[in-house]
């Protein structure tokens, strides 16, 4: 019988609800989290753990490189301004005009959101049946994606801690709440996750916390 919660220090994960392992395939896994909850290291642990791994964000640096189709799509779209003097995407000139217009966040979705999923899809598709395969997505629960997944795991924390953490990287105060108001809310992730993990701790907490709950949670059944 698995243990409902783990704790290190300040970090807990808690076991919500249960899940069927997969018989013949690897074990899906959808990682999720509000932006400066933690997740993008719960995810590299995985990864070091013998986790295989598809970043959503990773895949959406990779497909808008200069010439392709999406950044041909997004150009028409939202106008020259958005490129760089090298015909590279301006990612800071991009998410002015998205993060402040939920209809111009639609749109990008749109163009981008089908060639993400195929491509995660095959790099998915590639895990041991034994194995575990990790798909990294910030927008799992606004995009209601949690069916494709045998578990689904969220990362939170605290809003003001979050807050701190943007700032850190750069952010305004005021573009960080922004950025956390156009996300899922905590109770809307709580209502599809499998596994809850609570990063209020150091990240070197986090980094322990996720080993365990691999080892014990997500381990291949033999």
């Amino acid at each position: 019988m698995l243990m409902q919660n783990l704790r290190v220090g300040q970090a807990q994960a808690t076991l919500i609800r249960p899940w069927e392992q997969p018989a013949t395939r690897a074990l899906r896994v959808g990682l999720s989290g509000g932006i400066g909850s933690g997740k993008s290291t719960v995810a590299q642990v995985l990864k070091a753990q013998g986790a295989l791994l598809a970043d959503a964000d990773r895949i959406a640096r990779e497909i808008v490189f200069p010439g392709s189709e999406a950044l041909a799509a997004i150009t028409e779209a939202f106008g020259e301004g958005i490129l760089n003097e090298d015909s590279s995407l301006n990612r800071a000139a991009l998410a002015q005009q998205v993060f402040r217009c939920s209809s111009a966040r639609r749109t990008l979705e749109n163009i981008t959101h089908p060639l993400i999923a195929a491509r995660a899809e095959e790099i998915l598709s590639t895990a041991p049946h034994d194995g575990c395969a990790v798909y990294d997505v910030p927008l799992l629960v606004e995009k209601q994606m949690q069916h494709l997944f045998d578990v689904v795991l969220i990362v939170d924390a605290p809003e003001n801690i979050r807050i701190a953490r943007l700032i850190k990287r750069s952010m305004t105060m005021h573009e960080a709440k922004q950025r956390i108001k156009t996300q899922a809310s905590r109770q809307e992730r709580q209502s599809v996750a499998h596994i809850w993990i609570d990063n209020n701790g150091s990240k070197t907490e986090l980094e322990l916390l996720v080993e365990q709950v691999k080892k014990q949670w997500l381990q291949p059944q033999k």
